[in-house]
């Protein structure tokens, strides 16, 4: 020090001016550290919410019947391979004849046949049998009249089918499986055959299903997705309205182990090699058609068959032009069996 000048503070006595900005950076520091608590908390929360409403949503009541269609049917109902009681209707063949092909020489008779061909309809995410974006009913009709038998189901926590919970095929397998087993129980001379035509998340369960269930001769997918984790890694802002950051990666994180799902496990393409392919729009967004071509791609060269529909909507090429719709579907199934 200089002389004369002497300097005297109390022991561990800071400088006010360093207290005071040690003061402003902690104030500082807990406030963000506040606001980042804050906004990690409400991403968690929407995440978990919007992911929550979309596995858990309210069952579309079934509003129609085949009866509206001039289409006899019986109500059934039977048990998933894990227990969920699945229900749906049974329409048989429609011919004045047995057997595939009966629909040119029907001349409109309203008869029952004997039918050993079968066609599992499996609907799309958030709808119910009816799928009336096809519609359904009307493609059912085709098949019936046909000479084919149509068992059109309600996954589970759709429709009249018990369950609260929807896994975009992961769980929703079980109840393809309970419908074969089903079939081959209680119908076994009108299932000697079997089909799966599949909209959307049916698509998807349709091909899976097919993968492990040998009785399922033939599948028909309509829009589906090729592997669950990279599309939504993609596309889940179509799923949910929000933004992929940083929703995407927290509902990925967070959501399948709440609802007991195995993403990586719904997987089209590791399955592709055994079976046929899809149907699919070209100017699809909620499901693009790259997702149709990677699957087609991943098939054998001599058992796949890709048909692309010019058109917009999702589980739209039926509406395009119905009657080619149902004669290349029905054509394909014939040839299968």
């Amino acid at each position: 020090c200089r002389r004369g000048m002497t300097f005297r503070f109390r022991d561990n006595m800071p400088l006010p001016g360093i207290f005071a900005r040690r003061r402003r950076g902690s104030a500082l520091g807990r406030l963000l550290g506040a606001l980042v608590l804050l906004l990690v908390i409400g991403v968690v929360g929407v995440s978990v919410y919007v992911g929550w409403n979309l596995s858990h949503a309210e069952p579309k009541p079934v509003d129609q019947s085949p009866a509206a269609l001039g289409l006899a049917y019986q109500n059934i109902e039977f048990a998933a391979t894990d227990g969920v009681t699945i229900r749906g209707w049974f329409l048989p063949a429609v011919s004045g004849e047995a057997g595939m092909g009966a629909s040119a020489s029907m001349g409109g008779a309203d008869t029952t046949a004997t039918s050993p061909y079968t066609i599992i309809f499996a609907h799309g995410f958030r709808g119910n049998r009816l799928e009336p974006g096809v519609p359904a009913l009307e493609l059912a009709r085709s098949f019936v009249h046909d000479g084919f038998n149509v068992l059109m189901i309600d996954f589970r926590n759709h429709g009249e089918s018990d369950g609260d919970v929807t896994t975009l095929g992961y769980h929703e397998v079980k109840d393809l499986y309970g419908a074969v087993q089903w079939l081959k129980q209680d119908r076994a001379a009108q299932a000697e055959r079997i089909g799966v035509i599949g909209f959307s998340m049916g698509a998807v369960t349709s091909i899976l299903a097919a993968a492990n269930e040998p009785a399922i001769d033939a599948v028909v997918a309509d829009s589906p997705f090729s592997d669950l984790r990279s599309y939504l890694q993609v596309n889940m802002p179509v799923w949910t309205g929000l933004p992929n950051v940083p929703f995407t990666w927290t509902i990925l994180a967070i959501l399948p182990p709440l609802i007991d799902l195995q993403v990586d496990e719904v997987s089209p393409v590791a399955v592709m090699p055994d079976l046929r392919p899809p149907v699919h729009t070209d100017g699809d967004s909620a499901i693009p058609v790259s997702e149709s071509e990677r699957l087609a791609a991943a098939g054998q060269l001599e058992r796949t068959e890709l048909w692309v529909v010019s058109g917009e909507r999702h589980v739209g090429a039926r509406s395009v032009n119905p009657a080619a719709y149902d004669a290349k579907v029905i054509d394909f199934f014939r040839d299968a069996f």
